[in-house]
């Protein structure tokens, strides 16, 4: 096995659509030499970007690590994983703290500011991830008011949340593949780092990654995360709206692809030939007519959503830098006309690949259409070598049973798993069975303690007591 192969990074990314893995190697001059790329379908577990089944998205992702280490020839110890889907949104959240007349605010100050902020409940949310947005001394919003003499400080931030089984599911599933997380990145955050220009962050622009079952709207302003939502709609959505028509989905896409315009340039033009067909078949033809409105119809309805998320980030009328579209879905035709007539912003750009050089054979990284770039980012982000154990043998994929070498280890490893969890299966019965025999003592202590009381209420008993006290008077 060559010397180099063994430092590498490892990214996965679970879409909608497929679930992604790729490795590479950075290099001394910046640029990242692909080494390893592989994927697999993931619509019928994975719904909005959220894990549904945890068994097949397991399978999937040993699907992808075994792709991954065969073109390796190397095992893989961990990889960096994207947070992305439907749930992942996030909320502003204020920390007032008074100080002492005169006080010095220091860095454990806004420590505790920022401990108090991440104690923040959310029902059924789990706190991902915390970005200052700006601290108020007075009348003053600081970015970084450590030195400043105040009475009182007021930090605000914004939470980025998302449903506590988003992570959980998703875990669950990396460790059912044996997939060690390295880190997990915020999908959205990590995909801006990588497509968005300084220029653009600090003078304010939005960030829109068109997918396949959602969208997803980061906004910035002076470098600053400002709001994030995922709306729940994407480009399946318009390849649905046309299976509509009782068309067959593969040949749905294909007629968006090929002929599907967000914005049709002349709608607004009389003499427009409404006799215009398009091939669905070699059988059937779609009026050109029908085709634009129905996919005009469903664009229309997802730029007012992402319209609607620019504007509850308090910054609509503040992106200098305008709007950037990326993803699978930005390759629409007509899509940065579309959105400059339904919104009326002029800087419309589309990030087709990231910033970063990279090096790749592979004809769907080099194709450079934009629906890679978040699990390029993902890679680019990435720091710590994820090379595992060596492969027994060297280059040989086989140990000396002739067994494959990974799927022994994963193996082993389910079998320790197995036995982890029949000892712990063993130990909640005992303790069922412990609160069982409480339970049944405190019962019998409970009936003998009513038999007691009835008998202390008995009709004999009261007489008895009736007679006794008689007597007692008659003495």
């Amino acid at each position: 096995m060559p010397k180099e192969i063994k430092d590498f990074v490892v990214a996965i990314e679970l879409g909608s659509s497929k679930i992604t893995g790729i490795a590479g190697k950075k290099n001394s001059d910046g640029s990242i030499t692909v080494l390893a790329y592989a994927r697999e379908d993931s619509a019928s577990f994975i719904k909005r970007g959220m894990v549904y089944n945890i068994d097949k998205t397991a399978q999937c992702l040993n699907n992808i690590k075994q792709k991954l280490e065969k073109t390796l020839k190397a095992s893989v110890g961990k990889a960096y994983v994207g947070i992305a889907g439907q749930s992942l949104h996030t909320m502003k959240n204020s920390v007032n703290l008074p100080l002492a007349p005169g006080s010095i605010i220091s860095k454990e100050t806004i420590d505790e500011l920022k401990m108090v902020n991440r104690e923040a409940t959310y029902a059924d949310q789990e706190l991902l991830q915390v970005i200052p947005q700006e601290y108020v001394v007075g009348t003053a919003k600081l970015v970084d008011p450590v030195g400043v003499v105040a009475d009182n400080v007021e930090g605000r931030y914004l939470n980025i949340i998302a449903r506590s089984s988003l992570r959980g599911n998703l875990l669950k599933s990396l460790n059912l593949a044996g997939i060690q997380v390295a880190e997990y990145f915020i999908s959205p955050l990590a995909l801006a780092d990588c497509v968005l220009t300084d220029a653009e962050k600090r003078s304010g622009c939005a960030l829109v990654d068109f997918g396949a079952e959602t969208t997803t709207v980061a906004v910035f302003k002076n470098n600053i995360l400002r709001h994030l939502a995922v709306i729940p709609l994407g480009g399946h959505n318009i390849t649905k709206d046309i299976a509509g028509l009782q068309i067959e989905e593969e040949d749905a896409e294909e007629l968006k692809l090929k002929y599907g315009s967000a914005y049709n340039e002349n709608e607004d033009n009389t003499n427009n030939d409404d006799t215009k067909q398009y091939p669905v078949t070699d059988e059937r033809t779609i009026d050109a007519c029908m085709l634009n409105a129905i996919v005009e119809s469903r664009v229309e309805e997802i730029i007012a959503n992402i319209w609607e998320q620019i504007q509850q980030s308090s910054c609509g009328n503040e992106l200098l830098a305008g709007v950037v579209l990326t993803g699978g879905g930005s390759n629409l035709k007509n899509l940065e006309l579309a959105f400059n007539k339904r919104t009326n912003i002029e800087k419309i750009r589309i990030a087709k690949f990231v910033t970063q050089a990279i090096d790749a054979k592979n004809p769907d990284i080099k194709s450079k259409d934009g629906s890679l770039n978040t699990i390029l980012a993902l890679l680019i982000k990435g720091k710590d070598n994820c090379f595992g154990v060596p492969l027994e043998g060297g280059d040989n994929l086989f140990d000396s049973d002739g067994q494959p070498y990974i799927e022994r280890k994963r193996a082993e490893e389910e079998e320790r798993r197995r036995k982890l969890e029949e000892e712990e299966a063993k130990l909640r019965a005992l303790e069922e069975e412990k609160a069982r025999q409480e339970e049944e003592a405190r019962r019998k202590e409970e009936e003998a303690r009513l038999r007691a009381q009835q008998k202390e209420n008995s009709f004999w008993n009261r007489m008895k007591k009736g007679f006794t006290k008689i007597i007692s008077e008659d003495d």
